[in-house]
């Protein structure tokens, strides 16, 4: 079976009745903002211009056989939506377009999307690498539930060079991640970098690009083998639904390295002896996440989500031009106050990533920021206390102007030196500047520093 016949990420299920379907929009041929508004769901003469919800969980067929045919992998078609629904394959299909992937599966959170993203390759025994400059909960879920599954995630400083990395790898490493641009500190992941070390041990690189979006940044253009996103941030952007994506670049040879990975090289019992990459080419990585981790643990995004999504996916390209100019503006006047004890914003000169960021990051930084206000914990919590506009949430990358101050809410389980150890000091606020005009943002962060 080709690629062009796997039934689960091209179905040739018939939703042409229902008015319309999809195709794929390359980025080669056109902008990312025509993908943003025009890919993904293609109507049909006097079809709904906008994507329908599928708001169902199971489809109708005339005969046992078909049916059949459907959970045997051998018939395209949709059956039941833990599996595939039309409105999460048209998303998936766009935001694979705009990472210039082959194919994408949406998940119920970013941190579904984490999970799948190794799980799918890796199992008890196995042994990953990851940047030790991780959002905190993707490292709660690395150093603590997946090694309960046997997984052993080993911390890395991105920072260290091709030769000190190397030390790290093992015969059964299955893979590298890391973060293009890093939560909570903001640093620039080198990306090439870590592509070469990671295919020199026939391993893939999986990414998560949450903060740039493809907008910034598209990893798969430097060696990164899978993207990740917590699609509930910027390609949301509205901060009303939770959600997670996983593109494939196609670019890793899973049969080039089949003893590294035998769930993708050998048969699958579960599946009467099918071997994915035999049946499925290029895609053998997506249809196994379909096909097995969708089917036994579930975690897939809601038919309502995906459509809400796409609705921030539409402008995604107007959105994140301004979230980085406003960032950039905001970086500045932080780093001029005597308050600031210091920053990091890529953007800025006098960032460590600086040089980095003009490569990967030519089009912006995003709009998150660190810095770290003169004293401890303390000091931090009473400067974002005193905020007007700007709130105190839970959350990172959206249309508004949002603060948090990891050591008091999501690290605050953690001592002072496991912070540092962490690279994230007891002083450190994560700024996420949002899309309202950039003076009242300033004026709102001036009067916080002067007002004590």
């Amino acid at each position: 079976m080709n690629d062009n016949e796997n039934p689960l990420l091209n179905p040739k299920f018939d939703i042409t009745c229902l008015g319309g379907g999809y195709k794929h929009l390359s980025n080669k041929e056109h902008s990312l903002a025509t993908i943003c508004t025009q890919g993904g769901w293609q109507p049909v003469n006097g079809g709904p211009r906008a994507l329908p919800i599928f708001q169902s969980t199971t489809w109708r067929y005339a005969t046992s056989e078909e049916m059949g045919k459907l959970f045997d992998l051998e018939a395209a078609g949709y059956f039941y939506t833990r599996l595939q629904n039309p409105t999460d394959d048209v998303v998936a299909c766009k935001i694979a377009d705009l990472e210039g992937g082959i194919g994408g599966v949406l998940t119920a959170s970013g941190q579904a999307a984490s999970f799948f993203s190794i799980f799918n390759i890796a199992s008890a025994g196995d042994h990953v690498i990851s940047s030790a400059s991780i959002y905190g909960g993707t490292l709660n879920l690395f150093v603590v539930t997946m090694k309960k599954l046997g997984i052993e995630v080993e911390l890395v400083d991105q920072d260290l060079s091709e030769e000190e990395l190397d030390k790290y790898f093992r015969p059964n490493t299955k893979c590298v991640f890391g973060e293009t641009l890093t939560n909570p500190n903001v640093k620039v992941l080198d990306i090439e970098k870590f592509a070469r070390i990671a295919h020199k041990h026939g391993v893939p690189l999986i990414v998560d690009n949450t903060f740039p979006t493809p907008i910034n940044c598209r990893p798969i253009e430097f060696g990164c083998d899978i993207v990740i996103h917590s699609t509930t941030k910027y390609l949301d952007g509205h901060a009303s639904v939770t959600g997670g994506v996983i593109v494939d670049s196609g670019n890793f040879d899973w049969d080039k390295h089949a003893d590294k990975f035998p769930g993708l090289t050998t048969p699958d019992e579960s599946y009467h002896g099918l071997t994915y990459t035999k049946a499925f080419g290029k895609k053998a990585y997506l249809v196994k996440l379909v096909a097995q981790l969708m089917r036994d643990i579930g975690a897939q995004q809601s038919p309502m989500n995906a459509f809400l999504l796409n609705h921030g996916l539409e402008t995604l390209h107007l959105r994140v031009p301004r979230h980085s100019e406003n960032g950039q503006k905001v970086a500045e006047f932080l780093e001029s106050r005597p308050e600031v004890e210091w920053i990091n914003y890529p953007g800025l000169k006098s960032s460590p990533d600086y040089e980095l960021a003009k490569k990967y990051l030519p089009n912006g930084c995003s709009g998150v920021i660190a810095f770290r206000v003169k004293g401890g914990r303390k000091e931090a919590a009473e400067f974002i206390d005193r905020f007007r506009f700007i709130g105190v949430e839970t959350h990172v990358a959206e249309n508004r102007t949002i603060v948090l101050h990891p050591a008091s809410h999501t690290h605050r389980q953690l001592t002072d030196e496991q912070l540092e150890a962490a690279g994230i000091p007891v002083g450190l606020i994560r700024l996420s500047v949002g899309l309202e005009d950039v003076n009242d943002i300033i004026a709102d962060l001036k009067q916080a520093f002067e007002n004590k």
